[in-house]
């Protein structure tokens, strides 16, 4: 167990705010399949929570609330069960090893230590993934009703062709058979960053679409039962060593079981780049929020040139609006997406009733 786990006290401010964040966070989480982590793990950690327990406390509220958005999107035909539940598997396997990392982190830099190694992986994984969904978001556009054609990736079209005995397992998601052995790094590495920044989508979503060949609705809806599978086993891990704030993950939970249903449906009425382009907005915007942390984080540690502490808030305060553009951002653009695509789906209801009465 870690010596001095320092938790955030609980106003009713905060409570409301947490509250409303998971609500966000479970719209995103059930439009894009990610866990909604990405923007969660940085909003705890602008409440004052050290980066090690916005971790733990995100990925102790993310296998519940990742149970029911699978369901949900099980019953609209989107999950591959056998996929998600083999690639987490693998996942629990990265889980511990991820979870050992961040506790020699915090054991050797403290509190700030572990928040700046959280932030600045962030920072790494949003700029390369955030980058590459917006620019694929941006081709399936251009493309426009061919982009709901799925089309294999080269990547993905030799995947599938390698035939290895003894390891081959056929998916519904792929319509196609692929070795484990594929498998095992792809589910290692999600469960490798879940642990370290509470955020394995941002690995498991795209394996799936560019490497295994899966269409980008299916990778993300199978990748809640990959989040429930290594959520489960990864707050164990990290409960052995109290770092689990179980307030804040409760607190989180609620709201997100809530936005998670809105999310889901969302899914049932928009496109293929719709999702990508949400997702990669998102991304961007949670990028810079932890940008403006890291130079408070770096003096500290006294790793740079001390800054004041006037100039230290302007960086937090600047953080603090980005990360709520960002919750915005999601929020506006999800709901726009479904009220859209639910217009769209009614008018065209509308014209086949109108074609069958002129048939009469």
């Amino acid at each position: 167990m870690l010596d001095s786990v320092n938790f955030i006290d609980l106003t009713l401010i905060n409570v409301v705010l947490l509250f409303i964040v998971g609500f966000i966070g479970g719209m995103v989480s059930g439009f894009i399949g990610s866990g909604g982590a990405f923007v969660l793990t940085p909003a705890m950690m602008t409440m004052g929570a050290p980066g090690i327990v916005a971790v733990a406390s995100n990925i102790a509220h993310k296998f519940p609330k990742a149970l029911v958005g699978a369901v949900k999107r099980n019953k609209y035909g989107q999950v591959d069960i056998k996929l998600g539940l083999i690639m987490g598997i693998f996942a629990e396997f990265g889980m511990l090893a991820g979870k050992n990392v961040m506790t020699h982190i915090k054991n050797t830099y403290g509190d700030v230590g572990s928040s700046l190694y959280v932030s600045f992986i962030f920072i790494v994984i949003l700029a390369i993934v955030g980058g590459f969904v917006l620019r694929d978001a941006r081709k399936l556009y251009k493309l426009g009703d061919a982009a709901n054609e799925h089309k294999l990736t080269r990547l993905a079209k030799w995947v599938q062709s390698v035939h290895i005995p003894g390891t081959m397992m056929h998916f519904h998601s792929l319509k196609a058979r692929v070795s484990v052995i594929f498998i095992a790094p792809l589910g290692f590495a999600t469960g490798m960053l879940a642990a370290t920044i509470a955020v394995g989508g941002f690995i498991g979503v795209p394996s799936m679409i560019y490497i295994l060949g899966a269409p980008a609705l299916m990778a993300s809806a199978t990748e809640l039962v990959i989040a429930f599978v290594m959520g489960l086993g990864g707050t164990l891990l990290y409960a052995l060593d109290g770092v689990v704030d179980i307030r804040l993950a409760m607190i989180i939970l609620a709201g997100s079981l809530f936005g998670i249903q809105i999310g889901a449906i969302g899914t049932t009425y928009v496109k293929d780049h719709t999702v990508k382009l949400v997702m990669g907005i998102i991304m961007i915007t949670v990028l810079f929020s932890r940008f403006f942390y890291i130079p408070g984080y770096l003096s500290q540690l006294q790793l740079i040139d001390p800054i004041d502490k006037d100039t230290v808030a302007m960086f937090k305060m600047a953080g603090d609006g980005t990360l709520v553009l960002a919750l915005l951002l999601g929020a506006v653009t999800i709901i726009g997406a479904l009220v859209k695509g639910m217009a769209e789906h009614r008018k065209q209801h509308e014209m086949l009733a109108d074609k069958d009465g002129f048939a009469d």
